[in-house]
């Protein structure tokens, strides 16, 4: 790819990713003036769902110091215009539906209970709204000692946010982690989260409510791709002086360039028609 046709490219992701942003906070604003007409779907969860414009940052202007790094719900409001929410009813008859994202780097379970991101939701949660929640990423890191949780208490705390939806009136739909981009193996992507994949299915269905198995999709999704086109087209892996927030380049492979995040939430979005069709049943 020549450097004139690679200028052009990102300048067209840039707008692309300015317009779906732009389309998330306005659809915001349309539910505000329509708050007895709108669905709220709530986003919780970690960096790989995070929307990184807005307040995310107070102060900083994300194309200058995040970009072009995005999370899946930052560009899932898109997929549902008005055209889209015909194939949604009966569950869904609101003639808005708002994508309200507060997943946040870094946390998990626990840290984001803690934090009181959790009591946001819960306090502005409505009869009917969704809560889509996932997690994993953080809970299972060791390392990080100031964010992890055992698999014990990471099923606590999914019990605990599907627990409190229903007793808002909404609807918990739980989602498995993400995957990461390794390992690799015979042209093959594979799990990295182990229990930690397993236990929102688990949960799910004690529980019974849905799930999406965003995991195994997503690995599938990637490995269809293939690793190469994978690591260079979704996930941030890019050379020195690209971007401007990343001068020296970036070699990250759990977090969503642009084209990563879009095909993430075209898979989210393509397993949430299929739940709200089997309820509609």
């Amino acid at each position: 790819m020549t450097k004139k046709l690679q200028k052009t490219v990102l300048f067209l992701f840039a707008v692309w990713l300015l317009s779906a942003c732009q389309s998330q906070n306005n659809a915001q604003k349309a539910a505000a003036k329509h708050s007895k007409k709108v669905t709220h779907i709530y986003l919780i969860g970690d960096s790989t769902m995070a929307d990184y414009t807005g307040d995310y940052e107070p102060g900083k202007d994300y194309m200058k110091v995040r970009y072009p790094i995005t999370g899946w719900g930052q560009v899932f409001q898109p997929f549902f215009v008005k055209d889209s929410l015909a194939s949604l009813k009966p569950a869904i008859t609101t003639d808005y539906v708002a994508i309200i994202d507060r997943a946040h780097g870094g946390r998990s379970t626990r840290t984001f209970f803690q934090e009181g991101r959790w009591r946001y939701v819960f306090e502005h949660l409505q009869p009917g709204d969704y809560v889509m929640m996932q997690f994993g990423h953080n809970d299972g890191s060791e390392k990080h000692t100031e964010r992890y949780v055992n698999i014990q208490g990471y099923k606590e705390f999914l019990r605990l946010f599907v627990t409190q939806t229903i007793q808002k009136g909404g609807n918990p739909i739980i989602l498995t982690p993400v995957a990461r981009n390794y390992p690799w193996k015979d042209g093959k992507l594979e799990n990295v989260h182990g229990e930690y994949a397993q236990a929102p299915i688990d949960i799910a269905k004690e529980m019974n409510v849905p799930y999406i198995d965003l995991n195994t999709s997503s690995m599938a999704y990637f490995t269809k791709k293939g690793q190469d086109f994978t690591t260079n087209h979704y996930f941030m892996n890019f050379p020195e002086n690209v971007y401007e927030a990343y001068p020296k380049g970036q070699k990250d492979n759990t977090h969503f360039q642009p084209e990563g995040a879009k095909a993430v939430a075209s898979l989210v979005y393509q397993e949430l028609k299929k739940i709200i069709k089997t309820q509609n049943k």
